[in-house]
């Protein structure tokens, strides 16, 4: 089977510098890398190639060769003999520490994280939904120890691991015909922090952190929403081995309204006519969120009609624009009539059922 040209497996030009081939084969190894590909002997295959090239393009003397001859340059067998070298050396000779790091994250040595984030539920009342209001809550929080920097090992007491020298990870290289693979793992003795605590914090107990109420501030919005949460970056959790703290979720729950209720950014509320009002038609005044309107009953309004009152309503989040008030109209009828009443009636509905 006929080889591919070199240059043509890292997609470079012929005149392609160091500095090409190496970020060429540095964005394929990340691609190809058989620990990013499990079982996938295409991806292994690949790989050979890949470093089978770079290897003969990046040494200044094989590379002339190949340019005057190509492939015949070399004797069968020749490129086939080379080792791959080791990932560690290869990765870390050629300025590529991140695709190294890349393979091992989550293997080896433990790695800053971000810290937890936090919930915390608030309970506001529907006229602090609608103006938007600012609420100060008391977060329980984890801050690092200040005596021992979140190491949680009193100052002075703490040293490299003398299982893996301080890196956290323990490495094996097997061989597999021309290929070495290294496999990087979590070193059990220190849990992967390359750092082993002769005597805990007096002031943690070891735990590297302490626990405190703290007072935080958070501003809700006008036109929140029942449920929303509401972010607050950087107050949660502190995180692990100096890496960013988490964020803070406040959760806002609006309290049932006496007289509201509210869907979305709509209000509705229920308005009680007299018979009279309803045949006749009539204006009655209504409540609003933020004082009152006049409400127009046409002439022989049913029970139960709704009425909207546009603009009456809730405001929407991070807008200049409300929703609507809905009014439902309940007509009431008298239980007692005087006789006169009742003449009145039956003269005015003669016919009627």
């Amino acid at each position: 089977m006929e080889k591919k040209d070199y240059y043509e497996t890292l997609g470079v030009k012929r005149d392609a510098s160091q500095d090409d081939l190496k970020k060429a084969f540095r964005q394929l190894a990340r691609k190809y890398h058989p620990d990013l590909n499990k079982g996938s002997k295409e991806a292994e295959e690949k790989f050979k190639q890949i470093n089978e090239a770079y290897q003969v393009l990046s040494d200044p003397q094989k590379k002339a060769e190949y340019d005057q001859v190509g492939h015949a340059a070399f004797r069968p067998g020749d490129t086939s003999g080379y080792k791959t070298p080791s990932y560690d050396d290869l990765f870390r000779d050629f300025g590529l520490g991140d695709i190294f790091d890349a393979f091992s994250a989550g293997s080896g040595r433990a790695r800053s994280r971000a810290g937890a984030d936090l919930r915390y539920e608030i309970e506001i009342s529907l006229t602090d939904a609608f103006y938007g209001t600012k609420n100060t809550v008391e977060v329980p929080h984890s801050y690092e120890c200040g005596t021992c920097h979140g190491s949680g090992a009193q100052p002075g007491f703490i040293k490299d691991c003398p299982t893996c020298k301080g890196t956290g990870e323990i490495r094996r290289v097997q061989r597999s015909g021309h290929q070495q693979v290294m496999n990087i793992a979590q070193c059990p003795e220190c849990g992967g922090r390359g750092k082993i605590i002769g005597k805990p914090c007096e002031t943690c107990h070891g735990r590297g952190t302490i626990r405190r109420t703290r007072r935080i501030e958070v501003s809700i919005p006008a036109g929140v929403e029942d449920g929303q949460f509401l972010r607050i970056a950087g107050e949660g959790e502190p995180g692990e081995d100096h890496g960013p703290p988490g964020d803070l979720y406040a959760v806002v729950h609006i309290k049932k309204h006496a007289v509201f209720k509210k869907q979305g950014a709509d209000l509705y509320s229920i308005a009680v006519v007299g018979l009279a009002t309803a045949l006749l038609g009539g204006e009655i005044k209504v409540p609003t969120i933020t004082g009152s309107a006049t409400l127009k009953i046409p002439r022989g309004s049913q029970s139960h009609t709704l009425f909207r009152l546009k603009e009456q309503g809730m405001p929407y989040l991070n807008s200049s624009s409300r929703g609507d008030l809905l009014v439902k109209v309940i007509v009431k009828i008298p239980e007692k009539l005087t006789k006169k009443q009742e003449e009145l009636l039956k003269e005015a509905f003669v016919g009627e059922k």
